[in-house]
């Protein structure tokens, strides 16, 4: 049993419900993604224990996100008065990207009305870096420490010294004990956590309740895959591609709108979804009644 629920949870449904979006679809009123996470390369310089990273063979690819892929994107969301949350995260550490900084100001410059927001480990993160980032259009920053308490004091002074807002970030403690779940609420990943440190099984049927993530969330990696879900470590099912199509193609394909259908009535009955432990209901419910 999890025993551990992320605080920022209540935040995030919030948000996720105040800035949905609605787009006339084929006459229809559908919601836009309310959060675009990018998973802006292939590498982390961290194994977590409760990350598939930790398992033996998972490789880690030194690539990362180009910037015309960036601007393509930041495009056609300003033709769309796009004004939800766009943030890098992913399976990544997305600070090890020398660009993070361009990247933020293109999609600020394209985007003004969304929220920009990063989520790191902050080991490459200093007080110069940390202005930067804020002086290139970031919004909020979200810090998972991992190493103790030491860590969480020293980038609060980070924070202090650079007078940011309360709404501008969070410090969130990862080095919890295992009996607290490490300070994370865990999940198999959609089924690809038995091989890493600390196993996390497959679930032996698929839970009885909907899924709202992929109704609310548009997630891509850096080769511009468009995944139905950012649990979906093992890319079992790619939508689309950026590369290839445009963002609203894909988001409003027919395989996308299905795929919504099917688990927003409880129907997990398909990999990977059969053998996930994710809640999935804890936000976006509304984005996913559009849908129903």
């Amino acid at each position: 049993m999890k025993k551990f629920l992320d605080s920022n949870i209540k935040f995030k449904n919030q948000t996720v419900t105040e800035r949905m979006q609605l787009f006339n679809y084929k006459n229809k009123e559908l919601p836009l993604p309310t959060e675009i996470e990018i998973s802006e390369s292939g590498t982390c310089n961290r194994k977590c224990s409760f990350c598939p990273r930790s398992a033996d063979g998972f490789e880690d690819i030194k690539e990362f996100i180009s910037k015309d892929l960036v601007s393509k994107i930041a495009n056609e969301l300003s033709d769309l008065n796009y004004r939800g949350v766009i943030r890098f995260s992913g399976f990544v550490e997305p600070m090890l990207d020398k660009k993070i900084f361009d990247h933020i100001h293109t999609f600020k410059k394209f985007c003004p009305n969304s929220r920009i927001e990063i989520v790191t480990n902050g080991d490459p993160l200093n007080i110069n870096r940390l202005k930067r980032l804020f002086e290139s259009g970031l919004d909020k920053i979200l810090i998972s420490v991992y190493d103790g308490k030491e860590d969480v004091i020293k980038f609060q002074k980070m924070i202090d010294e650079l007078k940011l807002r309360q709404d501008q970030y969070i410090v969130r403690d990862r080095s919890l004990p295992e009996d607290q779940d490490f300070g994370i609420t865990l999940s198999n990943r959609a089924g690809i956590m038995e091989n890493a440190k600390y196993q996390i099984p497959k679930t032996s049927s698929p839970l009885d309740n909907p899924c709202y993530i992929p109704s609310y969330t548009l997630f891509f990696d850096y080769l511009g895959d468009v995944l139905m879900c950012p649990h979906d470590w093992g890319k079992k099912i790619i939508l689309g591609n950026l590369k290839e199509e445009k963002l609203l193609d894909i988001w409003f394909k027919d395989k996308s709108i299905k795929i919504r259908k099917i688990l927003t009535n409880r129907n997990r009955n398909f990999s990977p979804c059969n053998v996930c432990d994710v809640d999935g209901t804890l936000m976006g419910e509304k984005n996913a009644q559009y849908f129903k």
